[in-house]
């Protein structure tokens, strides 16, 4: 059902729904297939189990990563870092060949358009595609790299670069001119007519995001909040919506495409594009949490292949084309309880995003954080869903449990049918680390893309993701995944050491062979080394950007990825780049046994970047930063508080003068108006002399009535 749509508009909808069938999909498409025949589990278990110290990777993943490893990686490695000689090594002493080259992974965080955008400036400074990328040297990292993490507002980029097909990040952010229309960040998520809610564009629009929604209810299963969340962001981050046809249903606007058809793709097959995973938290079944987690709970990922974790207490994955089945104890209810398609790539990139729990109030009717008008628009559609289609948990994104029964001693959702999935950054890991150490994945270098908000009103990270991954790792993580590398030990601590301004490189000074931690390589969202006015650190919940602030965005950030730091300077560092392919070869080089020391360029390298406990470096060193954002492109009422802030001077004397001319305008008026009124008296009293002089009487009208607008109202259900 269309909730309460007018007849007319509902007729629109329906018509224009029924007409995409034959075009392009419909938004119907979102609704998975249920009821079908199961594969033989004897001979294929689609649920697998295994033990910390009998983990491995998916058969799929494994054959992917190591296919790259032995036809793409090398070319690229060699492509970015050449024979060596420009950082001091002779790299067939240590590359065995291609066969012994670092392995390589870039983690992106959250943190809505935010982090999409941070992460889209990152990887546009690290891709060998890109010109001012590839001649700062940093360009070439993307492709040696066999992982790609993410979550929230990152695997809105994530999905969109796999989706897509792995354009470059101009081509997909901006358009192509052709298949690839750009992100039309200018329409805002939540009301992408503006802010009347009830205007007809956003009604058919919120119309056909509830029809998805209700078509994978009308095949009972249990949605909420996140499925309208997830489509909303299938507009902006999947293909098939353009500007022309927003607001339309002649595409089906991403609808029915799935995270696990990511294999089927022209740049996949071609070995292009890194292994990509999606991280998401869970809040225990039952707790009715509404406050951030603990470390304690279960983190899952979502593989193009699977979907489960490698946490100890769970140790477990199922095969992501069958994550919508309900299992027990690894077995299927029957032979033809199988469910095919639940895993929408806009479902994928809405759990991961799912931080409604902590915001949501049900007694307000309130959604904190967001702004007036995107909490009341979401609210809205959840009120529409929720009068028309069964819920389980409002808040969360719900998924069956694969898992039940499995892991009865450790598991806390082991006894549940179903699991609530929540924002993969709610147990403050904002940047999605822990798949890049798992032990099986054997990482040498991990690049961290910290986009957070951490400090307050200026809105920079300030190292507590890192920290909190550490953590995680050194007290839950112990059995199943690779030790943290040293890093400041508090938020404090990183913003003394200035870390949080500038590339660092932490773990450069192992002690064993080999070494007992990755490398990570820290890019952390951070003002211009320039020294300009800082457009970057936007709010988690800012919805929508100008063309004109993205493209600041970007090119901010993508500045500050190629230009790494000179100390107490505002000048770029012309050998970054290479001080860069210093970090992501010193892996191979320790490992490969063929004892080649570091090279002088490379100690310099380390010196200047490196994170030493014992010599930490100082905040001191960074100069000429501004930290306040700068609204690039104000619009409305901001964009008039700007113009008179730069206008003031001039802006006073015209009022003064205005003024002036106004007072002297009314009395010349008045001075007309006696001088007239006069003349016509004396009219009247020569045509009615013998008259008596009546007063002249002025008489009040009444008041009137007056039919005033009344919004229509909305309101949640009362919730169970």
């Amino acid at each position: 059902m269309l909730g309460r749509l007018p007849f007319g508009l509902l007729a629109l909808v329906v018509g224009a729904l029924a007409a995409a069938d034959s075009k392009e999909g419909s938004v119907a498409d979102y609704a998975p297939q249920t009821n079908l025949a199961c594969p033989d589990v004897s001979a294929q278990p689609l649920v697998r189990i295994f033990t910390p110290n009998t983990q491995e990777l998916n058969a799929h993943e494994q054959a992917y990563v190591a296919a790259r490893e032995a036809q793409a990686i090398p070319r690229a490695w060699t492509d970015w870092v050449g024979d060596g000689s420009a950082i001091g090594y002779d790299v067939s002493a240590f590359a065995g060949g291609g066969k012994n080259w670092s392995r390589v992974g870039i983690a992106i965080s959250g943190g809505g358009y935010r982090a999409a955008q941070y992460g889209a400036g990152v990887l546009s400074g690290l891709d060998a595609r890109n010109e001012s990328a590839k001649a700062a040297g940093t360009g070439g990292l993307l492709q040696v790299a066999s992982y790609l993490s993410a979550l929230s507002g990152g695997s809105w980029l994530t999905g969109s670069l796999f989706l897509n097909n792995w354009p470059t990040v101009k081509d997909m952010v901006y358009g192509n001119g052709g298949n690839l229309t750009g992100w039309l960040l200018d329409l805002p998520l939540a009301t992408p007519d503006g802010d009347d809610l009830f205007n007809d564009k956003n009604q058919a629009w919120f119309g056909s995001v509830l029809w998805s929604v209700e078509a994978k209810a009308n095949k009972s299963i249990d949605t909420s909040i996140t499925d309208p969340w997830g489509r909303m962001i299938a507009y902006h981050f999947l293909n098939q919506t353009t500007r022309g046809n927003f607001f339309t249903n002649d595409t089906a606007h991403g609808a029915g495409q799935l995270w696990s058809h990511i294999p089927q793709t022209p740049a996949w097959q071609a070995l292009q594009p890194p292994y990509p995973l999606i991280c998401a938290d869970s809040r225990p079944v039952g707790s009715n949490s509404t406050a951030a987690l603990t470390p304690e709970p279960v983190v899952y990922e979502i593989t193009p292949h699977e979907f489960g974790s490698w946490d100890p207490n769970l140790s477990s994955m199922v095969n992501l084309t069958y994550a919508g089945t309900h299992f027990n104890n690894g077995q299927p209810d029957n032979s033809t309880a199988c469910v095919t398609g639940f895993d929408e790539a806009s479902f994928v990139m809405g759990t991961s995003a799912s931080l409604f729990n902590q915001i949501l109030d049900f007694g307000q009717n309130f959604l904190g954080s967001f702004d007036k008008d995107d909490g009341a628009s979401l609210l809205y559609v959840l009120a529409r869903q929720l009068r028309s289609v069964r819920t389980r948990a409002d808040d969360v994104a719900n998924w069956p449990n694969p898992f039940h029964n499995v892991a009865n001693s450790t598991f806390e959702d082991s006894n549940s049918t179903w699991l609530e999935l929540i924002d993969g950054s709610s147990n403050h890991e904002n940047v999605p680390l822990g798949a890049m150490f798992v032990r099986a994945r054997a990482l040498d270098v991990v690049v961290a893309v910290d986009g957070s908000a951490d400090q307050a009103t200026i809105n920079w990270p300030n190292g507590s993701s890192p920290i909190f991954s550490s953590q995680r790792m050194a007290n839950i993580l112990q059995a199943s995944h690779q030790p943290f590398p040293p890093i400041p030990t508090t938020p404090e601590q990183f913003l003394s050491t200035g870390v949080n301004q500038r590339p660092t490189f932490f773990g450069c000074y192992p002690q064993k062979n080999p070494p007992e931690w990755p490398m990570v390589i820290y890019f952390p969202n951070s003002p211009p080394i320039s020294g300009e006015d800082p457009v970057s650190n936007t709010g988690t919940f800012k919805l929508s950007y100008t063309p004109k602030h993205t493209r600041l965005f970007l090119d901010q950030v993508h500045n500050n990825t190629i230009g790494g730091f000179t100390n107490g300077s505002t000048a770029a560092d012309p050998n970054f780049g290479k001080c860069l392919q210093c970090a992501a070869v010193d892996r191979a080089r320790i490992r490969s046994g063929a004892n080649v020391a570091r090279s002088d360029f490379c100690t310099q390298c380390f010196f200047q970047y490196c994170y030493d406990p014992n010599n930490p470096p100082s905040v001191s060193q960074i100069a000429g930063r501004k930290y306040d954002f700068v609204d690039p492109d104000p619009q409305g009422v901001s964009r008039v508080k700007g113009f008179l802030g730069d206008n003031k001077g001039p802006l006073i004397g015209g009022l003064v003068g205005l003024f002036v001319f106004i007072a002297a305008l009314i009395g010349f008026l008045i001075w007309w108006k006696k001088r007239s009124r006069r003349i016509e008296y004396q009219r009247v009293n020569n045509l009615h002399e013998e008259e008596d002089k009546a007063p002249w009487r002025l008489f009040k009208r009444g008041p009137s009535a007056s039919s005033g607008r009344y919004p229509l109202a909305y309101e949640l259900p009362e919730h169970k």
